[in-house]
């Protein structure tokens, strides 16, 4: 007999910055990740110590990755997962109407550079948060997964 699965045992995301500046922010985009859900944490091309903004020691109860470059991220995304980079683009879809993808990986950039074309080419969706001048990092992940989860249960 064939095992029927739920939906929401089908699905699972992650997030990670690209290139991280401030290892505060980083900590408290990690407490926000571990408190709404997500599965695994990562950075690309950038260094962590532990933080005091971290108060859930999130490295400690879900999966933290380090990345060296763009292309070992890549290549190590789970399969059929989606890559959503978060960023002020001109073909960046409005987070509003985004349906998020069930199995995703959401990358944001450092906050004075942003995510770079190289970047922004492979990923399999772009999305944007209101405003026209870019939020702090652990500001924008919190929104994106908070949107997330608050579509999920409708």
């Amino acid at each position: 007999m064939k095992k029927r699965w739920k939906l929401e045992d089908e699905q699972f995301f992650g997030i990670g910055v690209y290139q991280p500046k401030t290892h505060h922010n980083i900590g408290t985009l990690w407490r926000s990740a571990y408190c709404l859900g997500a599965q695994f944490i990562f950075i690309i091309d950038g260094k962590y110590n532990d933080q005091t903004s971290d108060t859930h020691k999130t490295w400690s109860k879900i999966p933290f990755y380090k990345y060296e470059d763009f292309d070992h991220f890549y290549k190590s995304l789970p399969h059929s997962t989606q890559l959503v980079g978060v960023e002020l683009y001109e073909n960046s879809t409005p987070i509003r109407t985004f349906a998020h993808p069930r199995r995703a990986a959401y990358l944001l950039g450092a906050e004075n550079n942003g995510l770079p074309d190289k970047v922004l080419t492979r990923c399999h969706h772009l999305i944007q948060l209101p405003g026209e001048h870019s939020l702090n990092v652990a500001v924008s992940g919190s929104i994106v997964m908070y949107d997330r989860i608050n579509k999920q249960e409708l």
